[in-house]
């Protein structure tokens, strides 16, 4: 099934016209649970790899054998998934219970080889936005599912291009580490459906006046707000209805149609979720430069990995076909994946894709 963003409630660039200079597209992959193929495009489906081609390990020396089992992540969220809105069977308590971090795999040694979990798949063919080295079609993404990495103690991402065209017999079964340091690591496996939105920048990064002109609506529009409530409060008193619940019905229909808070930030800017290409969101901290450590060159997004295909405030993206289930994990948390503060972004080259990526976090 396709998925559609909903039209954003308003021409931000018909009110300002000066931000259709901070334009850009993103591909919004809407990950859903399901069972891609090898040739699909997905988050943590199986690869089109090569069956003589070496897998990507870890070497950095950290603990590998201490954390989650793999197999209990994975199960745990089959059983929690099953048993949505009744309570764990007697069973299902039991096999939950006993899932713990533990020590389970004493014999690897932090400095042995670790197999790299693969993360996603994606395809020239599927998402518009994807831009790599010239002649490569393909993009694959792994990291090592232990915060170990680093300065900053992250995750550790490699990330593969190459043409699909040239791949021939397919590597099976393809490798998995057994353990991660965290369940929040381990990405559940998921079909795309990707869709081509139109995002504006940051809020932060625009201009000065133009910031201004921006919160000045904002404010005209909380000020019209303010008025609409004084107005509603004007309105029938409970004294007009037969009944309370009569009076609380049609109160609650009235709420119902009135238009939502609009914010250039939440509705108007930079679409949430899984997506490749569009703005980075610095919401959480002041906008930081990622530059090219080879070039220089100022580093767009190519991949964000996000927590939430959207949250309250920004349930304006949440797609069509998604309305009705608005409050399933299966929609809103699809992926199970936090990292950071629930974002993590994979900076690339402009000038040259295979130039080091780098990473940011909100």
């Amino acid at each position: 099934m396709t998925r559609t963003t909903p039209p954003r409630p308003v021409d931000v660039e018909g009110v300002f016209p000066a931000l259709a200079a901070h334009r850009r597209t993103a591909t919004r992959l809407h990950p859903r649970h399901g069972a891609p193929g090898a040739g699909d495009s997905s988050v943590a489906g199986p690869l089109l790899w090569p069956a003589g081609e070496p897998w990507p390990v870890c070497t950095v020396a950290h603990p590998k054998g201490t954390g989650h089992l793999l197999s209990d992540v994975r199960l745990r969220r089959r059983i929690q998934d099953g048993a949505r809105g009744r309570d764990f069977t007697g069973d299902e308590q039991r096999r939950l219970d006993a899932m713990k971090a533990a020590d389970h795999v004493p014999d690897l040694r932090d400095d042995d080889a670790l197999p790299m979990l693969a993360v996603a798949q994606l395809s020239t063919r599927d998402v518009p936005d994807l831009v790599g080295p010239e002649g490569q079609d393909l993009l694959q993404v792994f990291w090592c599912p232990f915060e170990a990495h680093g300065p900053d103690r992250t995750i550790d991402v490699v990330l593969k291009w190459r043409r699909s065209a040239d791949v021939g017999t397919v590597l099976t079964p393809q490798p998995e580490p057994p353990v991660a340091g965290r369940e929040e690591c381990v990405p559940t496996t998921c079909v795309v459906h990707p869709e081509q939105v139109v995002e504006h920048e940051y809020l932060g990064l625009l201009d000065e006046g133009l910031q201004e002109e921006v919160s000045a609506w904002e404010e005209g529009l909380l000020d019209e707000d303010d008025d609409e409530d004084d107005d509603y409060e004007d309105g029938p008193s409970a004294a007009s209805y037969a009944t309370y619940e009569e009076y609380e019905a049609a109160m609650a229909a009235a709420r119902a149609e009135e238009p939502e808070e609009i914010d250039y930030m939440s509705d108007l800017s930079i679409a949430p979720g899984w997506k490749v290409g569009g703005f980075a969101s610095w919401h959480l901290t002041d906008p930081a430069p990622v530059d090219c450590q080879v070039c220089g060159t100022a580093m767009p997004p190519l991949l964000t990995v996000d927590k939430w295909e959207c949250d309250g405030a920004s349930r304006s993206w949440l797609p069509v076909e998604d309305r009705d289930a608005e409050n399933d994990p299966r929609v809103l948390d699809p992926v199970g994946v936090y990292l950071g503060r629930g974002l993590m972004r994979v900076h690339t080259c402009p000038t040259d894709p295979l130039h080091p990526h780098r990473l940011s976090f909100q």
